[in-house]
C-alpha cells in the first residue's frame, strides 16, 4: 500500500550526468574570517514581520503563536511578505560570486539524454525520455511485433506542451486492458489536486470531459469500460488550509459525466479513512480496496467482479498491519503482509474465506525487509539488506528459482510487468553509479544491459562506502558516504548530511546529477538511514514515531558526530539537509544542537508540530507524530521539539536557507513562513536566515528541470559561501 504522505526525493533521481569533471574542488579559506569578509560588503536587512497576540491553550498551558496570520497564504498581507522575503533572499544570493558558475555546471551535468525502462501496454512498448534539459519527461512508444519492438520511437505524450512554463506535469498514466485507451493525471503548478484526461491511444484525442478535483489517486481500469479512482470532497475556500479526511473511491464509466460516477467506497461514517485506494487484478476478476488509517496499517476488502452481486469481503480489518493483494489465480489469492511478520511475507488464501486464519506462507518472512512484484508468471522478491538491494526470483508457489546477480551494491528497482511477458526490466544505481537499465530473461534469469546511461561521469573517480555508527542509546545505524577519491581526511571537506527518518520510507542508494555537482566541488555527501524509516521493517519505523521521535533526531546528531569524529568534516564545514518530514528533522536538530552545524537547509518542512494536523494533509500524519490534542503528555512531547516553538531569543543558529513553494498543498508553506519569521527575529550574530519561496511550484514532484537547476545552484552557493569558500 502506498501512502501519499511526506515522501519527497530531494536526491533527484535522474540517471546520469554530463561532461567528465576537471579538478573543480572548491577553494576554502578559514571559514569564519572568509564568511565575515564576504558578508562585510552586504547589508542584510530582513523584512518586518508583524507580531500579533494570538495564543492557544493546551491542557492549561498558554502557547503564543505571534505569526498565525502567515497561515493565510492567500491573503494580500502574506503575499506582500513573501515578495519582500524573496527580494532579500535573492539579493543575498546574487552576491555569491560563483552562483552563475554553479548554475552552468549543474545545467551541463543534467544535459544528457535519459530514458526509463520500457513497459508494455496493448500493442506497444512505452518509455519516458528526456533529451537533456526538457522541463518534463516525454512519453514515447514503439510498435511490438512478436514481442520485439519495430520501427522508430513515436512521441505519444509531451507534458512540456501542457503549459508554457513547464509547471504542469504528467502525474501518472494508466491504460485500458486492450491498450486502446489511456487515462492520465496532470498536476498544475505542483498541486496535489489533479485532473484526469482520457485519450484514444490511436488518435491521441480526448474522450469526453476531463475529471477534476482528484487527489492522492491511482487509476485502475476495469477492462475497457471505465476505471476506479480516489478523491476527497474538495474543501470550500483555501484548498491549502482546509482539512480533508474522508477519501472516497469512485468508478468512472466511459461516455458519462463525472457527476454520474458511482461512489464505490467511503461514503459512510464506517468507511471514513484518510486514504483509500482501489486496484483491479490483472485478470480483471477482483477489485481490492485498501483503506489506510495510519502509515503503518490498513484494512483490506476484496470483491469478486465475476459475480456482480457479490459483496465486498473484509479480508483484514486490523489497522495495525499492512496487507495488499499481490496476484490472483482463479480462486487463489496471493497477499503480501506484515501481519505477524514485521519484515513482510507472502501468503496464499482463497476468495471463499480470505481471513487471516486461513493464510499459508508462500514466501516466509526473513531477517530483511521484503518488497515484491510479479511479472512473467513469477515473483520477484526485493530484499533490503542494510538498505542495499538483494533480488530473488520465485515461482507462483513460492519455490526459489534463483538469486538475480546485480552489478554491485546499490538499488535495483523495477521487475514488474504483465503475466505473459518473457522479458522484464530493472534499473540498477547507487550514489556514484548512473542508472543502467537491464533486461531479464524470465526463464533463464540471465540479465543483459538494455540501455546504458549516456553520462560522461566516471564512477571510478569516486568512493561510496557504507559505515555503521552508534546512536545515543547504542542503536547501530547505517550511513552511506560518497566523495571524490583523494580527499584529505583533515576535517575541512564541505559536507552535506541528508536524512528523512519517518513514515516507513527507506532511503536507498540512487544516483543524482545534482549530487554529482556537489561531489565535483570536493564535497562529501552522506545519507543516514535513521529510525522512523522502513530500512529494517516495522519495528524500525515504530522506533521513530510519536513519543519515540527523539530517536530520529538523536540518530541524525550521532551521524554528524561520526562524520566529525572520523575527520570527514568538522562543524565549520557541515551542512544538514532534509525535505518534508526531513525538513522537520533539520529544524529539530538545528534548534537542539545549533553549534554542531555550519549550515541548515530545511525544505518544505513540517515545522509547527502543535498545528500541523489542522492543515490539509496533516490530519493523516498523526500515527507518526501524535497530536497536541491527544493528551497532556503528547502535547508536552511535541512542544519539546517543535522547531517553530524552540527557536530561542538570542540563539546562535547555523546559516539557514529555508525553502518552500507557494503551491505546496501537502506541507503548507505556513510551516516554513513561521519558522523563518521566528529565526529572523531571534537570531544573534551574522549568520543569515533566509527563506526562498518558489512560485508556481508544489511539494516537489513534477518540478521542472529549469527550476531544479536554479534551486540547487542557490542551495549549493549558499552552503559553500557560508563555509568560507571563496572560489570554485
Amino acid at each position: 500500500m502506498k501512502y501519499p504522505l511526506l515522501s519527497l526525493a530531494f536526491v533527484v533521481s535522474l540517471s546520469a550526468c554530463g561532461d567528465k569533471p576537471a579538478d573543480t574542488s572548491a577553494k576554502v579559506e578559514a571559514p569564519q574570517q572568509a564568511v565575515e569578509k564576504a558578508h562585510a560588503g552586504f547589508q542584510l536587512a530582513y523584512p518586518e514581520t508583524r507580531v500579533d497576540g494570538t495564543t492557544d491553550e493546551y491542557f492549561g498551558t498558554i502557547v503564543a503563536d505571534p505569526y498565525r496570520w502567515l497561515e493565510d497564504d492567500r491573503s494580500d498581507e502574506t503575499g506582500a511578505w513573501v515578495k519582500a522575503q524573496n527580494e532579500v533572499t535573492f539579493g543575498y544570493l546574487e552576491q555569491i560570486p560563483y552562483r552563475e558558475t554553479l548554475k552552468q555546471r549543474l545545467e551541463a551535468l543534467m544535459d544528457y539524454e535519459k530514458a526509463s525502462a520500457p513497459f508494455i501496454e496493448g500493442e506497444y512498448s512505452y518509455f519516458y525520455k528526456n533529451d537533456g534539459l526538457q522541463n518534463q519527461d516525454v512519453l514515447y512508444r514503439q510498435k511490438l511485433v512478436d514481442g520485439k519492438t519495430e520501427g522508430e520511437p513515436e512521441l505519444f505524450l509531451d507534458p512540456n506542451k501542457f503549459s508554457e512554463d513547464g509547471t504542469t506535469s504528467l502525474a501518472g498514466i494508466s491504460f485500458s486492458k486492450n491498450g486502446k485507451l489511456a487515462a492520465y493525471q496532470i498536476s498544475e503548478g505542483g498541486s496535489d489536486w489533479r485532473k484526469i484526461i482520457v485519450i484514444d491511444t490511436d488518435t491521441k484525442q480526448p474522450q469526453g470531459e476531463a475529471l477534476v478535483d482528484v487527489k492522492f489517486s491511482g487509476i485502475s481500469w476495469l477492462g475497457n469500460e471505465g476505471f476506479y479512482y480516489s478523491s476527497y470532497d474538495k474543501p470550500e475556500g483555501s484548498e491549502l488550509s482546509a482539512k480533508t479526511d474522508q477519501h472516497k473511491v469512485y468508478f468512472h464509466k466511459l461516455g458519462t459525466a463525472q457527476s454520474e460516477d458511482a461512489l464505490v467506497f467511503g461514503g459512510t461514517p464506517e468507511q471514513k479513512h484518510r486514504y483509500v485506494f482501489a486496484q483491479v487484478s490483472e485478470d480483471g476478476r477482483y477489485l481490492s480496496i485498501g483503506a489506510a488509517v495510519s502509515t503503518s496499517g490498513n484494512k483490506l476488502f476484496i470483491k469478486d467482479l465475476s459475480k456482480p452481486t457479490s459483496p465486498l469481503v473484509t479480508v483484514i480489518g486490523n489497522t495495525d498491519s499492512d496487507t495488499e493483494l499481490l496476484a490472483s489465480e482463479g480462486d487463489r489469492l496471493l497477499l503480501v503482509t506484515n501481519m505477524d511478520a514485521p519484515n513482510k511475507r507472502v501468503v496464499e488464501t482463497t476468495i471463499t474465506n480470505p481471513v487471516p486464519a486461513t493464510w499459508k506462507d508462500v514466501i516466509p518472512e526473513t531477517d530483511n525487509v521484503l518488497t515484491i512484484t510479479s511479472a512473467g508468471g513469477t515473483l520477484y522478491a526485493r530484499y533490503m539488506v542494510d538498505a542495499i538491494s538483494q533480488i530473488k526470483q520465485f515461482d507462483m508457489q513460492g519455490k526459489l528459482l534463483r538469486e538475480i546477480s546485480l552489478p554491485g551494491l546499490g538499488t535495483a528497482s523495477g521487475f514488474g510487468g504483465k503475466e505473459d511477458q518473457k522479458t522484464v526490466y530493472y534499473t540498477f544505481t547507487n550514489y556514484k553509479t548512473p542508472g543502467t537499465i537491464f533486461s531479464l530473461n524470465v526463464d533463464s534469469g540471465e540479465s543483459a544491459v538494455y540501455r546504458e546511461s549516456n553520462a560522461k561521469f566516471d564512477p571510478a573517480q569516486y568512493v561510496s562506502e557504507q559505515v555503521f555508527y552508534l546512536s545515543k542509546d547504542g542503536t547501530k545505524v547505517p550511513m552511506m558516504i560518497t566523495y571524490k577519491k583523494g580527499i584529505a581526511r583533515d576535517g575541512k571537506a564541505p559536507t552535506i548530511l541528508y536524512g528523512y527518518g519517518g513514515f516507513n520510507i527507506s532511503l536507498t542508494p540512487r544516483f543524482s546529477p545534482v549530487v554529482a555537482g556537489w561531489l565535483e566541488q570536493g564535497g562529501v555527501y552522506a545519507v543516514a538511514n535513521l529510525r522512523g524509516g522502513g530500512e529494517y521493517g516495522k519495528a524500525w519505523h515504530i522506533a521513530g514515531t510519536q513519543m519515540q521521535k527523539q530517536n530520529v533526531f538523536d540518530d541524525f546528531i550521532a551521524a554528524a558526530e561520526y562524520l566529525i569524529g572520523e575527520n570527514y568534516t568538522s562543524s565549520d564545514y557541515l551542512a544538514i539537509r532534509g525535505g518534508s518530514n526531513g525538513g522537520l528533522l533539520v529544524g529539530a536538530v538545528m534548534t537542539q544542537r545549533p553549534e554542531l552545524f555550519k549550515v541548515a537547509l530545511p525544505a518544505v518542512g513540517v515545522l509547527d508540530m502543535l498545528r500541523y494536523h489542522t492543515f490539509t494533509a496533516g490530519a493523516g500524519w498523526a500515527y507518526d507524530y501524535g497530536t497536541a490534542e491527544d493528551s497532556k503528555e503528547m502535547f508536552e512531547y511535541l512542544l519539546g521539539y517543535s522547531p517553530v516553538h524552540n527557536v530561542k531569543e538570542g540563539g546562535k543558529y547555523p546559516a539557514t536557507l529555508v525553502t518552500t513553494a507557494d503551491h505546496d498543498d501537502r506541507v503548507v508553506p505556513a510551516h516554513s513562513f513561521k519558522f523563518a519569521a521566528h529565526l529572523q527575529a531571534k537570531q544573534e550574530g551574522p549568520a543569515p536566515v533566509l527563506i526562498r519561496i518558489e512560485t508556481k511550484a508544489g511539494h516537489g514532484a513534477g518540478t521542472p528541470t529549469s527550476k531544479i537547476i536554479e534551486q540547487y545552484a542557490d542551495i549549493y552557493g549558499f552552503t559553500l559561501y557560508n563555509m568560507g569558500v571563496t572560489s570554485l
